[in-house]
Parts: structure tokens; C-alpha cells; sequence
């Protein structure tokens, strides 16, 4: 199965294309331009240079949340009409298991973490064991208080990844919670890591259409809790 996957949850931008577990092609960008801007030409780019089409795709992946409001809409605005054109099923993968892939070799518990601002961090705990991940809270966005509480008894070694992972990794310790941040290369999250882990999804038969692929905020906008705070409802009947 040849799986196209973006991930436009934060401040970098990536594609790539997986087959049966194997990379075929990846493209990543870090430069600080708006993901409306590059992503497109980043995939048109890595697969005219990979010899791959779209038609040749399977599977249209996307990292669907958490992240930041705009770039998930980009992302999985561009997903669900690659899908669409295509006529492919599509697989909304969770950020933060994506980001968890990246040690799923080590013997360790993964800590991911996103800034999620307003004293918080969109946040999931897995276990990584044998090459295999095993999640141990849903995604949430909690506050860093909360995490060290939950962290502070376990005894295995704790590595943190995510673009949230500085901020974390500073909390935690000062906070007497022993944990390392994974090196760079493996701890942001990447395209690569959602079409892995949108390899499992398919197996598992979790795949949806590209009319229900919708990205999962996990908290309301800054917009929308200014229209509750007036009393505004935030969507029309």
C-alpha cells in the first residue's frame, strides 16, 4: 500500500510517501513560511523528483490534530481534495502518535508535547517497547502542572518529543521529574511518522472518506471562546 501523507500541524511543513513500511520519498521544510505557500509545491516537488504520481496512491494520510487551528485546516483541507480528485480513502492521524513513531524503537516512555499556549500543552504518554507503541492517555491539552504529577512515579526513562518538548523538558525538571529531550532530527514531528502510523489505521480498517476527514482541535478557538464569553453561539442553527 503506497500512502501520501502531510503534516502541517505546527511551524514546519512535510510530505511523504510510505509503501508497506518502507520510505519512498520525503520532503520537509522549516523555513517559516505559511504552509498555504509551500505544501502543495513541497509534494508536487517530491514526487515529480520521485518518480510517483498521485494516482498511484492508496491512501491519503494527514496529521489531523492536534496543532495549531490554521495549519490543520490546511492540511486537511489539502488531504480531503487529493482524496476527493482521486477518488482514495483517507486516514486522520493523531499528532501526537505520529511524533510518537520517532522512538518507537527505544525502551522508554514517550512524552509528546506541543505548545498549546494559555499554560498548556496538547499532550499524549505512550510506552515504547520492542518497536512497538502502546498509548497510555488520550490527547489532551493539560496543563505542564498536571504532567509532572502523572510522571513523577514512573520509573522508566521518560524522552520528550514535539515542538513543545524545550518547554516541557524545562518544566519537568525543574520540578524534580528526571526525563531527556529526544535529539532534533527525532523529535519534531514529520510526515513520515503519519504515513507509518496511518499504515497501522488501514490494517485495522480505520480508514474514512474524504467527506468525513475532519481535523480534531481538541479545544475550541480563540474566537470561538470570545463569542461564549459574550454569550454568542459559535455555530448557526
Amino acid at each position: 500500500m503506497k500512502i501520501l501523507a502531510l503534516e502541517t500541524s505546527a511551524k514546519s511543513v512535510s510530505a511523504a510517501v510510505t509503501e508497506n513500511g518502507r520510505i519512498l520519498a520525503s520532503a520537509y521544510q522549516n523555513t517559516g513560511m505559511t504552509h498555504s505557500v509551500t505544501l502543495m509545491p513541497l509534494v508536487d516537488s517530491m514526487l515529480r523528483h520521485s518518480g510517483l504520481t498521485p494516482e498511484q496512491m492508496d491512501l491519503i494520510a494527514v496529521a489531523a490534530g492536534p496543532g495549531s487551528f490554521t495549519g490543520l485546516r490546511i492540511g486537511v483541507s489539502a488531504a480531503k481534495g487529493l482524496a476527493w480528485a482521486l477518488e482514495k480513502p483517507c486516514c486522520g492521524v493523531s499528532t501526537l502518535e505520529a511524533m510518537a513513531d520517532n522512538l518507537r524503537h527505544m525502551d522508554a516512555t514517550v512524552v509528546c508535547a506541543m505548545d498549546a499556549r494559555r499554560n498548556q500543552i496538547y499532550n499524549a504518554v505512550f510506552t515504547a517497547c520492542g518497536g512497538e507503541l502502546t498509548r497510555r492517555t488520550t490527547d489532551r491539552a493539560i496543563g505542564l502542572a498536571q504532567l509532572a504529577d502523572e510522571l513523577k512515579n514512573d520509573e522508566k526513562r521518560k524522552i520528550i518529543v514535539g515542538d513543545g518538548a524545550n518547554l516541557c523538558y524545562t518544566y519537568l525538571l525543574e520540578n524534580g521529574v528526571p526525563c531527556s529531550m529526544a535529539p532534533e532530527p527525532l523529535r519534531m514531528q514529520n510526515a513520515v511518522g503519519v504515513a507509518l502510523t496511518a499504515e497501522r489505521m488501514a490494517a485495522r480498517g480505520e480508514t474514512v472518506s474524504a467527506r468525513d476527514l475532519a481535523p480534531n482541535y481538541l479545544r475550541l478557538s480563540q474566537a470561538e471562546r470570545e463569542r461564549l464569553a459574550k454569550g454568542l453561539k459559535i455555530t448557526l442553527d
